[in-house]
C-alpha cells in the first residue's frame, strides 16, 4: 500500500509517497524537501516545479532496478527525468508542464532507506547527510547531469554535489 505525504514550497512543490510504516519515515520528508528545493534553487531553477519521490525498501526498489533498468539488485536511488535537459541550462521552455497547475514537471526519484541507512553507516556519516545527498545527486540527475564516465560530466557533477550538500551544511 502506497501512502502519500504531501509538502510544498513556495516555488517547488515536492510530493512524497512511501511504501514503508509511517514510523520509518518520520523526519525525513522535511530533510528530503529541503534538500531538493536547496539543489534546485543552487541550479538557478526559478520557475514552478514538481518533483514526486517514493520512499522505499531494498525489495521494492531491486524490482522497480529490474524492472526498468534490467539491473537484478538494490540500489540506493533510482531518477526518472521527466525532460531531457542540459547541465547548467536549465530551459524551462523546453520542459513537460502540468496543465492543470503550470508547474514543470522534473521527474521522479525512487529512494531505498534501508540502502540509504547501511550506506551512512558503512561511510561513517549520518543518515541526514545520505538521505540528502541522495535527494541531491536525483535532482542532478533530473536536470540533466549524469556521471556515466570518470570523465568531466562526473567531476562537473561531483563538484555541484558537494557545493549543494556545503549549503545544507553536510558535507563530508
Amino acid at each position: 500500500m502506497l501512502k502519500k505525504l504531501f509538502g510544498v514550497f513556495t516555488r517547488h512543490e515536492v510530493e512524497i509517497y512511501g511504501t514503508l510504516p509511517k514510523e520509518e519515515i518520520k523526519g525525513v520528508c522535511a530533510m528530503l524537501r529541503k534538500a531538493v528545493k536547496t539543489a534546485l534553487d543552487y541550479e538557478g531553477v526559478r520557475d514552478k516545479t514538481h518533483v514526486d519521490i517514493m520512499l522505499t525498501d531494498n525489495s521494492h526498489i531491486h524490482e522497480i532496478n529490474l524492472e526498468q533498468r534490467n539491473v537484478d539488485r538494490p540500489t540506493d536511488v533510482l531518477s526518472f527525468p521527466m525532460n531531457q535537459l542540459v547541465p547548467e541550462e536549465f530551459d524551462p521552455d523546453t520542459c513537460e508542464t502540468d496543465p492543470a497547475t503550470g508547474r514543470i514537471l522534473l521527474g521522479d526519484m525512487v529512494i531505498s532507506l534501508e540502502q540509504c541507512r547501511a550506506q551512512a553507516e558503512d561511510f561513517g556519516h549520518s543518515a541526514e547527510r545520505e538521505i540528502c545527498y541522495l535527494a541531491v545527486h536525483s535532482v542532478l540527475h533530473l536536470l540533466g547531469y549524469d556521471h556515466m564516465d570518470e570523465g568531466p560530466e562526473k567531476a562537473q557533477m561531483r563538484r555541484h554535489e558537494d557545493a549543494i550538500m556545503a549549503q545544507l551544511k553536510l558535507t563530508r
